[in-house]
């Protein structure tokens, strides 16, 4: 009724004007007659030119939610290179809309990283499987040979129990890493001396360090912690395994416990061969190794220094590296107070 009002209201004050204009005085129902033509006209129009612009805004949002369906039924299948364009005149921050395409495009990008990640750990997996399987393989088949010397065969029957033992530790760390990554983790916190734990692992370690006559120097603050003992002894044992296999005959490392403002510090230094710097932006990447780790003597699985972060990062510190080649190694372990 309103707008019905407002259009016949228009159209006396229009035909009004022309009356006057064009000096012309119909009689009084053609006046009404006119204007009520007039009215219809112009109600018509405007409802012609609303539903016009509503249509438009209904077509526009109804293909909008479809992309977004089209999009979903993309990425559930795989397809994670899906990138939505945002409605004109909806693409100002704080728009719902355009909210709800700033967060599609970003799940479609986060879940695109971890199917690469999956992929490559899939990828690494199978290599460093396969790499001792090809080797237990060739030096099973050598071992029929019936002309080969005794000492020949004690020799490919050492590389056969090297590898083996090689897949047995990788198996031990996936099952370690999925274990720490699972809801389901136990973590036992309990406050004990962490000065006495160091200790321990170093002479846990001692026929590895001694056989290579390296110094073991300890400089170990005391210091309690609380913390999940059994995880932290893995990353010390992890830490000072790799100190000891890259440091070289002779050589020397050095642990330390210090207390800064109240955050506990540990730092485990060597002056072995060291990491090259780019090498030491990937270090804690699953089944990274650098240059000088690739070798059959040092080499490891990859996974270590990733459960040492992991860990870590479940006590919520950190743990950094500094390093020059053939130099030496630091790596440093801080827990904050809390």
């Amino acid at each position: 009724m309103v707008s019905l009002s407002l259009c016949w209201s228009a159209a006396f004050f229009i035909t009004d004007f022309l009356y006057n204009l064009l000096n012309i005085r119909p009689n009084t129902f053609l006046v009404q007659l006119i204007n009520s033509l007039f009215g219809f006209f112009i109600f018509g129009c405007v409802v012609f030119v609303l539903t016009r612009i509503f249509s438009r805004e209904h077509q526009k949002f109804a293909e909008f939610f479809q992309s977004i369906i089209n999009a979903m039924k993309q990425i559930s299948r795989g397809n994670y290179n899906v990138r939505l364009g945002k409605i004109p005149g909806h693409d100002h921050p704080g728009d719902p809309f355009a909210e709800i395409v700033d967060n599609l495009n970003y799940m479609s990008k986060e879940l695109g990283q971890m199917e690469k990640m999956r992929q490559e750990f899939v990828s690494n997996v199978s290599h460093e499987i396969q790499s001792p399987l090809t080797s237990i393989s060739g030096f099973a088949r050598a071992l029929r040979n019936e002309k080969l010397r005794y000492s020949e065969r004690l020799h490919y029957l050492s590389i056969i129990e090297a590898e083996s033992q090689r897949l047995s530790n990788l198996s031990d760390n996936l099952l370690k890493l999925t274990y720490l990554e699972s809801s389901e983790q136990p973590f036992e916190l309990k406050e004990y001396r962490l000065d006495k734990q160091l200790q321990h692992v170093v002479l846990s370690c001692e026929p590895q360090w001694m056989e290579k006559q390296i110094d073991m120097e300890l400089s170990l603050e005391e210091a309690t912690i609380t913390a999940d003992k059994e995880l932290l002894d893995q990353v010390w044992m992890n830490l000072l395994s790799n100190a000891i296999k890259f440091t070289p005959n002779g050589g020397i490392i050095h642990i330390e416990i210090s207390i800064r403002n109240k955050n506990l510090i540990v730092a485990i230094s060597d002056n072995g061969v060291g990491i090259a710097e780019e090498d030491q932006l990937h270090l804690f990447e699953r089944f990274y190794k650098a240059d000088k780790a690739r070798n059959r003597n040092t080499g490891g699985s990859g996974l270590g220094l990733s459960i040492v972060k992991k860990i870590i990062d479940m006590h919520h510190g950190t743990v950094t590296v500094e390093s020059k080649q053939d130099e030496g190694t630091t790596f440093t372990i801080t827990f904050f107070k809390k």
